[in-house]
């Protein structure tokens, strides 16, 4: 039996009530389905009352099908709620999450031995070019970013492990109360690109401080 669901959402935002059932059929041939996405990058129903490895989804083959069909929620229900939205044939699974819908797990390397940026716990099936001078982390939450595609807002979250290990190539040339200046990867000191991030979904979130060079 379905049990209707009351729920505090809006990670990203105010927080706000909203009901739903999940599989609800708001129109002829269509099932609503509602995921959740922590900071780690697990994916989960929204209503599942643990979230935690054991109930997260973990099929490599689901997590790139459901992935490759995420974007920002462009219709006019549960946008506000849920502002990301994976079609999956007849489903329309609306998404909210902690941070942002894509989370970078690690570096791995292609074929040709170039690296890249896994992401969605889906192996290498998920995967973006490496950019080591455009990563930014902001002070005020100690969360490191990279770019991500457009889909997707054009910026993901570096997962706290990953993010730990990189923030050890960091240079603050204006104090540790500032983003860091330079990144230092493969023997090169990168010159951060700090500007990149304005144009993208979290642009019109967060305002960290303003890069100064050494």
């Amino acid at each position: 039996m379905l049990l209707r669901r009351l729920w505090n959402t809006g990670s990203l935002g105010g927080r706000r009530a909203v009901s739903y059932v999940q599989g609800q059929s708001p129109a002829p041939k269509v099932r609503e389905y509602f995921y959740y996405i922590d900071h780690e990058g697990m994916l989960f129903l929204d209503d599942a009352r643990i979230k935690n490895f054991t109930s997260c989804f973990k099929e490599k083959q689901f997590l790139e099908f459901f992935f490759k069909r995420l974007k920002l929620n462009d219709t006019e229900r549960y946008r506000d709620e849920f502002p990301f939205l994976s079609v999956c044939g007849r489903e329309r699974n609306y998404i909210r999450c902690d941070d942002l819908p894509i989370v970078f797990t690690h570096i791995v390397r292609d074929g040709e031995g170039k690296e890249r940026l896994a992401y969605a716990h889906a192996s290498d099936k998920l995967s973006v070019e490496w950019q080591p001078d455009r990563i930014c982390m902001f002070p005020a939450s100690g969360r490191v970013y990279h770019p991500a595609p457009e889909r997707y807002g054009s910026i993901g979250l570096v997962r706290s492990k990953l993010a730990i290990e990189l923030s050890n190539g960091f240079t603050f040339c204006n104090g540790e109360d500032h983003p860091p200046t330079h990144f230092l990867w493969s023997s090169t000191n990168h010159e951060l690109d700090q500007k990149w991030w304005q144009n993208t979904y979290i642009g019109r979130r967060e305002q960290p401080e303003a890069n100064v060079q050494c």
